[in-house]
């Protein structure tokens, strides 16, 4: 009996210091582990032991980065224009069509308009024409004018040759044919451009409709207009600053580019040259011919002779007759 009871003693004796244990390790637990509790308490791993890693979700505004790819076009390449004159031609960015056929425009209108850069090329004042250069390769002089007779009388005899006598009031005196160029506005007879200036006006002759603009006429020809000799009896209320004053002998005419005006009240009429008329330049045009020992330029029906006045090269106006 005494050993049942030292046993039963004993296993009240485990239990109470069991149980004394157990309460000692919950309070130890509540000090320590409650304090996680507050923090966020503690983290729990899902059952089965599998863990799963947070979804990342994207905002919805944002999206993956384009992936550019570089360009293979070419560069843009600037390189000077073929004849020096500064003019820019630039190479597409892009291989499409629509630039190609642009740079091809652009090319030769450049082409076109630089080739004539300060060699009477048109922007002027901000009126462009185009000008065709090809088509002046040859020069219509076909001015078929009749020089009027002057009521000086001749001191000089007269040089005559093939049947024909040529007067001039100034000894003959040879100098070469340098044709004058009056300016970047100016173009010779036979001159072609594709379209005028705004400043052109239309003056009708004889029911043959010309334009005139800036001392050069004009006649429709091939989709454009081709400068000609001006028409006698064509009248314009302004002829340019640069017309040079003549004498006639009984009249002052004004001279610009071939052309010879004569004031007509507040305007200014087109005629033919007075026979002795002295001018210091010639257009382009004109034809260097030999006739016997004696060298004229001629134009259409006007003859030049070359003669020297108060020791300058110039040119006067011969009257040429039939030998009867």
């Amino acid at each position: 009996m005494k050993n049942i009871s030292k046993t039963v003693k004993k296993s009240a004796l485990l239990c109470l210091i069991g149980t004394f244990f157990l309460i000692s390790l919950d309070t130890f637990a509540q000090r320590h582990g409650g304090g996680a509790a507050h923090r966020g308490g503690a983290v729990h791993r899902p059952a089965g032991g599998t863990q799963t890693r947070p979804s990342a979700t994207r905002p919805a505004n944002q999206s993956r980065p384009a992936v550019t790819k570089p360009s293979t076009n070419r560069p843009s390449v600037t390189r000077p224009g073929s004849n020096g004159s500064g003019t820019k031609v630039t190479r597409p960015t892009n291989g499409s069509n629509t630039q190609i056929n642009n740079r091809k425009n652009t090319t030769n209108r450049n082409s076109n308009n630089t080739r004539n850069s300060g060699n009477r090329n048109t922007n002027i004042s901000g009126n462009t024409r185009n000008v065709d250069r090809s088509r002046d390769i040859t020069i219509n002089n076909n001015r078929n004018t009749v020089v009027r007779r002057n009521t000086v009388v001749y001191t000089r005899p007269p040089y005559v040759h093939g049947g024909y006598r040529y007067y001039g009031y100034h000894p003959y005196y040879y100098h070469p044919y340098r044709p004058y160029y009056w300016g970047p506005v100016w173009h010779p007879w036979g001159f072609f451009v594709a379209t005028l200036a705004v400043t052109a006006i239309v003056v009708s002759v004889e029911n043959t409709q010309y334009h005139y603009d800036q001392g050069v006429w004009y006649a429709p020809s091939n989709g454009g207009y081709t400068a000609v000799p001006a028409p006698v009896g064509g009248t314009v209320n302004n002829i340019p600053s640069g017309a040079q004053t003549v004498n006639t002998g009984t009249v002052n005419n004004y001279y610009y580019g071939g052309t010879y005006y004569e004031k007509d009240g507040s305007s200014y009429k087109v005629v033919a040259p007075t026979a002795g008329t002295v001018v210091e330049s010639l257009p382009e045009g004109g034809e260097e011919v030999t006739i016997g020992d004696v060298k004229y330029i001629k134009f259409g029906e006007t003859y030049y002779q070359p003669v020297q006045v108060d020791g300058k090269d110039k040119y006067e106006v011969v009257l040429v007759e039939e030998d009867k």
